[in-house]
């Protein structure tokens, strides 16, 4: 399998050197050339198979420069019983007749991005082995809360990397920032940014584009990587936990084969629902993609309109994972949907967005992801209306991000009728983002500080306190450093003593 750029600006590469290098050094993002199907009966098989193996029959699919034995032991490492001690690692928890929530949330660090960040460092340093690299990768993280510390947690101690995560002071939630703040390992480093996420976001690609600072890092000895969505091996692990919850509805007779099931992921960068569209690229029967934005929502609003606008107000909600203008990892379904032509990308991209802030998709790729693709938003009060509500009606507490999920799904319902089995990916545990979980269940929050509602939640709930969240405030603070959007490069550099 050869990879290409959504751009149509680089040669094709293999897949090790893909995930070495991030994404494309003069702009656009790795894309596979094709994407292969799964045929019915090897999507009926992997109802009998465990997580593990379903993680290596999708994998290899896409990874033809790694042998069987190689993805065998990293999705064995990665998807330990220590790294995800449930009893599998993405349960479904039923809501109703025909909605399952998948949680995405029983790693490490209690976010969604860890099914990706525990794996995606064995794939990485396998690929150094590969091509015999005799640099020492930095891993780049733009961060708007969960990647950060998933990233920290998964890199940790990995021997010839260092990972420098940045992420948007008073953009996180005090809880992702304490998790950040308080990472051991010495090739750890977290900075906090003065602005909000896409300020990090952009400062950190005009670095991985500026060819005289990499080459400045190239004659230190260093080479960059990246550990956000835009990296393929990032990427590649989310498409794993599609196929596994669909055949674990096989399994519990809650769907027959062939059955279409609709899937809903609260978003804002887009990897995570670009992840099921591939999914469904390789065979998965879906019905439709609903797409959650929070009141960010330029995904929803492009969704009904085909423009994709950024020049608005960046809003700081009680989903902060979601807080995000500019979804980087659009652009690859966009790509695909265009009928893979880089030409149309890079005028959208690098002429239309950049000077204008904004593009218009041409009718015929706009049909194209509508009759796949509808999104919606939800607003502040709704987010804590639906928390109350679910826990109220199923005793059940979901986390501000997922009650995006579900609020958009309810509003789509209300409005369709749809009865397909429905998916929402749930990606956060509630205890991740006490403040508005609290806030939704108990009338007398305020009177707590945000480790006090962890305790008081539990009290309340009885749901056990996620294990990356017990005693948090007692663990020592290890990184202080703070910086301007514009001294990211300076930042970097003063980190790796050039």
């Amino acid at each position: 399998m050869k990879y290409i750029s959504t751009r149509g600006n680089h040669e094709k590469t293999d897949a090790a050197e893909v995930i070495r290098t991030g994404m494309v050094p003069v702009g656009g993002l790795f894309v596979p050339e094709a994407y292969p199907e799964f045929s019915e009966r090897e999507i009926k098989a992997m109802a009998a198979k465990t997580y593990q193996e379903i993680a290596v029959l999708v994998m290899e699919k896409f990874l033809t420069d790694y042998s069987r034995d190689e993805l065998e032991r990293a999705t064995a490492l990665a998807y330990s019983e220590e790294n995800f001690p449930a009893d599998e690692p993405v349960p479904l928890a039923k809501l109703g007749d025909h909605t399952f929530l998948l949680e995405l949330w029983h790693g490490p660090t209690a976010a969604f991005k860890d099914m990706a960040l525990q794996l995606m460092p064995h794939l990485l340093t396998g690929a150094i082995k590969k091509i015999d690299l005799d640099r020492e990768i930095v891993i780049l993280v733009a961060t708007s809360g969960d990647t950060g510390k998933a990233a920290l947690e998964g890199f940790k101690d990995i021997p010839g990397i260092k990972i420098i995560v940045f992420y948007p002071a008073q953009g996180v939630s005090n809880i992702q920032e304490r998790q950040m703040i308080t990472t051991g390992g010495a090739n750890t480093y977290v900075v906090a940014v003065n602005g909000n996420f896409d300020d990090c976001q952009t400062a950190v690609k005009s670095v991985f584009a500026d060819r005289d600072f990499n080459m400045l890092l190239n004659q230190k000895s260093y080479q960059f990587s990246s550990a956000n969505s835009i990296n393929w091996g990032r990427l590649l692990p989310q498409i794993i936990y599609y196929f596994a919850a669909y055949t674990n509805l096989l399994r519990n007779e809650e769907i027959e084969y062939g059955e279409k099931v609709n899937i809903v992921v609260p978003t804002g960068n887009f990897g995570n629902i670009l992840a099921a569209y591939y999914a469904y690229k390789m065979g998965l029967p879906v019905n439709k993609f609903i797409c959650a934005s929070n009141e960010n929502k330029v995904l929803a609003d492009f969704f009904n309109t085909g423009i994709y606008d950024i020049k608005r107000e960046f809003k700081r909600t009680i989903s902060p994972s979601m807080d995000i203008l500019i979804s980087s990892n659009f652009e690859r379904l966009l790509f695909d949907m265009s009928g893979c032509d880089g030409r149309k990308i890079k005028k959208w991209y690098e002429e239309d967005l950049k000077e204008k802030g904004s593009f218009e998709l041409d009718s015929e790729t706009y049909k194209r992801i509508k009759e796949l693709f509808t999104g919606d938003y939800a607003l502040e009060d709704e987010l804590y209306q639906e928390i109350s509500d679910i826990y109220a009606d199923y005793n059940y507490l979901l986390d501000p991000h997922t009650a995006v999920g579900v609020n958009v799904y309810r509003k789509y319902y209300e409005k369709t009728a749809d009865n397909t089995r429905t998916i929402i990916a749930s990606t956060a545990s509630p205890y991740k983002f006490p403040e508005a979980v609290l806030k939704a269940i108990d009338k007398n929050a305020d009177k707590y500080d945000e480790y006090e509602m962890i305790r008081r939640i539990n009290q309340i709930t009885g749901l056990e306190i996620h294990r990356a969240l017990k005693d948090l405030e007692k663990k020592e603070i290890r990184h202080m450093n703070r910086c301007e959007a514009g001294q990211i490069r300076e930042e970097i550099m003063a980190l790796l003593k050039i």
